[in-house]
């Protein structure tokens, strides 16, 4: 699933096309059926966390993959890989690039002196180049990161990874790995665990899987063999072999991402994650 090790890799996909035109646009979302970019020049693309962003002139494009989103680069005229009508944005740029943002969960378009208002609420990106140096005066992404977290001791670890505007980036898959990787329930209160660990281990997690093909924690690529725990419900604990198990955390108004708040599974396991979570 999209997570901010994805958007960071697409962000990266997509740099060739600084400085490109943008010789054709096509908002297929009903608020921006009349929009247009055409005739603009890509300025900037970058990540921050679960969110992509273009620069265009002085007008920013900003989506969200949600769950099931995906952008598709093709060249002009050839056959997208994906349905037609599953299609939420299409740019085409100078150079015979056309770009197709499939099931979008999130499409925006506004000034480039919003940005901070839109954005703004979002917490610390691990992968910025800020996370661990800032200007002069400045904490670093993750001393800011480390104190928004910690910041509700009596709210779970579990609800707190997952809320945007304290961490940007870690989703469901990430929370239930970094959460046994750490040996804690994701349901332990904040204030019962070493929250700056968990965060560093959030943010080598995202890093080590920036560059690998498949996303693994367990450093096995094979289907099947990437994670300790998400997903695996009833299987054995691959450190203990005791009976991984699953259930419910926190609700719709417990993050800030809609997407996350969907994502409401936890899996652990008994052994290996102990904790009074009663």
């Amino acid at each position: 699933m999209p997570e901010g090790d994805s958007v960071r890799r697409l962000s990266d996909r997509l740099q060739p096309l600084t400085g490109r035109i943008v010789e054709h646009s096509d908002f297929r979302v009903p608020r921006l059926a009349t929009a247009s970019l055409t005739g603009t020049t890509v300025r900037r693309v970058w990540p921050h966390g679960k969110h992509l962003l273009w620069l265009c002139d002085d007008m920013v494009l900003h989506t969200h993959l949600r769950m099931e989103g995906t952008w598709r680069i093709h060249a002009v005229g050839t056959r997208w890989s994906l349905p037609a009508h599953t299609a939420r944005v299409v740019i085409r740029v100078s150079g015979g690039v056309e770009l197709v943002g499939h099931n979008l969960g999130l499409v925006e378009l506004f000034p480039q002196a919003e940005v901070s208002r839109r954005t703004g609420h979002l917490g610390p990106d691990p992968l910025a180049g800020d996370w661990l140096i800032t200007g002069r005066w400045l904490p670093t992404g993750r001393d800011e990161a480390v104190r928004r977290v910690g910041a509700d001791p009596h709210r779970s670890i579990g609800e707190a990874l997952l809320d945007q505007r304290l961490l940007a980036g870690v989703g469901n898959e990430y929370r239930a790995e970094v959460c046994f990787l750490a040996g804690v329930h994701p349901a332990e209160p904040v204030g019962a665990v070493d929250a700056a660990a968990i965060v560093d281990l959030a943010a080598r997690a995202l890093l080590a899987n920036l560059d690998s093909p498949v996303r693994t924690f367990t450093g096995d690529h094979r289907p099947g063999n990437t994670c300790f725990v998400f997903g695996r419900a009833g299987r054995p604990c691959r450190r203990c072999g005791a009976r991984i198990e699953t259930g419910r955390l926190g609700g719709a108004d417990s993050v800030a991402d809609p997407a996350a708040a969907q994502e409401r599974l936890i899996w652990w396991c008994p052994v290996c994650q102990p904790g009074d979570v009663r």
